[in-house]
């Protein structure tokens, strides 16, 4: 039985949720965006094979933080920041390790639930064999945020917020029809949607790719948006996710 008459804050972004009434369960979260931010934060070390010491400290201090209270709305984005910076450092670094292990990209790609392509585009350290020195790889700030927006508008059914950063290119080929049509029939082939997983971001010449597991109660697809050097969408695409 729902009948909320106090003040409710989404459990993920901490912002005021509408008064609830009526039969139902209680919401929690603003929307799936919201939903799956805390999915993969609660879910962000359930993989043992690819954890540490460092992995699990970052754990308990965002459970110690999370059990001090709310703070202000500019201290958790701030903390929020640090946190995503730390676990970003420790998977890359459980990477490491279990390559130094004699893992291969085909097995960390398993855990991390994506192509081994991918995964080494993510966390591998290349040669460049011109000069024999490690390649660098410079992808755009904030595009994984970004992408996750995009989808989650997707999943909302906000069609035309989806296509907020889209370059001119892409306004004219991919219209709110086009969009709603796809996603009409990813549901129609996989069934109703349950939840994103993690996130992979890499560089493919210029663009920075993202790409994101998501998990539907029949089959399981993987949302690419790919970006610019500016920042706007110039390829969004749902397909199935590998088996």
């Amino acid at each position: 039985m729902a009948n909320v008459t106090d003040s409710v804050s989404c459990a993920a972004c901490g912002r005021q949720l509408p008064y609830q009434q009526g039969r139902g369960r209680r919401r929690r979260y603003c929307d799936a965006r919201c939903r799956d931010a805390a999915r993969r934060a609660r879910a962000r070390d359930v993989n043992n094979s690819l954890t540490n010491n460092q992995r699990h400290d970052y754990v308990y201090s965002v459970a110690a933080d999370d059990a001090a209270g709310p703070a202000s709305p500019l201290a958790g984005l701030a903390a929020a920041r640090e946190q995503s910076a730390a676990a970003a450092a420790a998977l890359q670094a459980a990477v490491d390790q279990a390559r130094a292990a004699g893992h291969s990209w085909r097995e960390i790609g398993d855990v991390l639930q994506t192509t081994r392509q991918a995964a080494f585009q993510r966390f591998g350290h290349p040669i460049d064999p011109r000069t024999n020195k490690p390649m660098t790889r410079q992808t755009l700030p904030g595009a994984e945020d970004k992408a996750i927006e995009i989808l989650g508008c997707i999943i909302d059914g906000r069609w035309e917020d989806a296509r907020r950063d889209f370059g001119e290119k892409m306004l004219e080929a991919v219209t709110t029809d086009r969009i709603a049509l796809a996603w009409a029939q990813t549901v129609a082939h996989v069934g109703g949607y349950e939840r994103m997983g993690e996130p992979l971001v890499f560089q493919a010449n210029e663009a920075t790719v993202i790409e994101i597991p998501l998990f539907f109660e029949a089959g399981d697809c993987i949302g690419q948006v790919t970006f610019d050097r500016e920042g706007q969408v110039i390829g969004l695409f749902l397909r199935p996710a590998p088996s």
